[in-house]
């Protein structure tokens, strides 16, 4: 994980003492490094310079308003799939020119607010969506700017539940009815078609899917420009793979970018892309303390204040993450135990048959690679409210979401007349 470190027997995350983070602010914690995200922002950025992208980050990673703003500032776009993201990010200082609007499931009032504001471009997932789109533009006296998702039924060898671009998913265009669409939507008035799309999954970490994606694109603009269409900008989403587990390697986006970006130069004088875990899923943790060790006839349990609510992703996909001990381990033996939550459900694990420092009650554990569908996935389940953020800057802590009370849990809730 990038930033992180032992020093003087404590882990630092760019150079913030996570023991005496937790001390002050509370656990369970969230902390994330500013430098990390800017890092590996300008590393994809970078990368792919020969075809000058717009990097729009995906929301949906993490919507945090203080991370959502250094990006902004760093000049990224913006990748969203709601209206509370588009929000989000007009107020962390995201221009709307810079904003994609992504989902298959867009409103009518999410369609007209993005029109009023003059995002950069829709990326049109039905017919029956861009018929929508096209007659709330025409309501605005507007003309929105789109472009055709794609299915390119394309196996992206990931998570199935984290798979976008084969053809039995919900996502897009069927690759071949999308030059027929593709006629239809170009003739609606209040839409100006003009790009092709296609987002194949998630936590990719080889090139050849990208590579197959891009060809399947490349032959359907080649179609629609034969049949006169002006095909202006290409976005080829994102995926790009971080790798979580010991035996993983991220994706070589530098490598890539020597596949795609003279390719993608010289195909659309627009080029999008739409990485989010790869920008901040290595950058952040998840601080939690050991509330008890159990001894059961099978297994041995480290019982920990994180559970399933605070990082879902576990239950969810079964997904690993490294855990590291906040107190260095200095040479200990290790011994192997379940890190599992508070949560009533047998779902609720962080770590199964992890191989760990011995642990007791008190010491403090930080989950790595948590920067990604974290806290953006957290929920209130058990009526636990949801956890503190931190984000750390040349070594100082800086709390950006406050830690949720217990009244907090219950403030929007009424009480009918009939029960009072």
């Amino acid at each position: 994980m990038k930033e992180l470190r032992y020093c003087e027997g404590i882990l630092c995350l760019e150079g913030a003492n996570l023991m005496r983070a937790a001390e002050r602010f509370g656990v369970p914690l969230y902390v994330y490094s500013a430098k990390a995200i800017r890092d590996n922002f300008r590393r994809i950025r970078d990368a792919f310079a020969e075809c000058a992208p717009l990097i729009a980050y995906s929301a949906k990673a993490n919507t945090s308003g203080a991370i959502l703003r250094l990006l902004a500032r760093e000049g990224a776009g913006l990748d969203v799939v709601s209206g509370g993201e588009l929000e989000r990010g007009l107020r962390a200082g995201f221009p709307a020119a810079r904003i994609v609007y992504s989902g298959v499931g867009k409103t009518e009032a999410e369609i007209a607010r993005s029109i009023e504001c003059g995002i950069l471009r829709f990326n049109i997932e039905s017919p029956a969506e861009a018929e929508r789109i096209a007659a709330t533009a025409d309501r605005l006296g507007k003309t929105a700017r789109a472009a055709l998702r794609v299915n390119p039924d394309v196996d992206a060898h990931t998570h199935d539940y984290i798979t976008t671009g084969k053809k039995e998913n919900k996502f897009g265009i069927n690759y071949d009815q999308a030059a027929d669409v593709f006629d239809r939507v170009a003739r609606m008035k209040g839409i100006a078609l003009d790009g092709v799309h296609a987002h194949i999954g998630s936590e990719i970490l080889r090139i050849d899917p990208h590579i197959r994606a891009l060809d399947r694109l490349e032959g359907l603009i080649g179609e629609l420009r034969r049949k006169g269409h002006a095909i202006e900008s290409v976005n080829l989403g994102g995926g790009f793979g971080i790798g979580y587990g010991d035996d993983e390697e991220p994706l070589d986006v530098a490598a890539l970018a020597g596949r795609l970006a003279p390719r993608l130069k010289s195909l659309c004088g627009e080029v999008v892309f739409e990485p989010g875990r790869s920008i901040v899923g290595d950058t952040g943790l998840l601080l939690t303390r050991v509330v008890y060790i159990k001894n059961g006839s099978a297994r041995r349990f480290a019982i920990v204040d994180a559970g399933m609510n605070d990082l879902a992703r576990p239950a969810l996909y079964n997904a690993y993450h490294r855990i590291e001990r906040v107190r260095e381990a200095a040479g200990e033996p290790l011994e192997t135990i379940d890190v599992v939550g508070p949560i009533c459900e047998s779902a609720d694990f962080l770590a199964k048959d992890r191989a760990l420092p011995p642990l007791k009650q008190g010491d403090l554990l930080a989950v790595l690679d948590a920067g990604a569908y974290g806290m953006a996935m957290a929920s209130h389940y058990n009526s636990r409210p949801l956890a503190a953020e931190v984000l750390v800057s040349g070594g100082q802590c800086h709390l950006i979401r406050e830690r949720e009370t217990i009244e907090d849990l219950m403030r929007m809730e009424r009480m009918p007349d009939f029960l009072r």
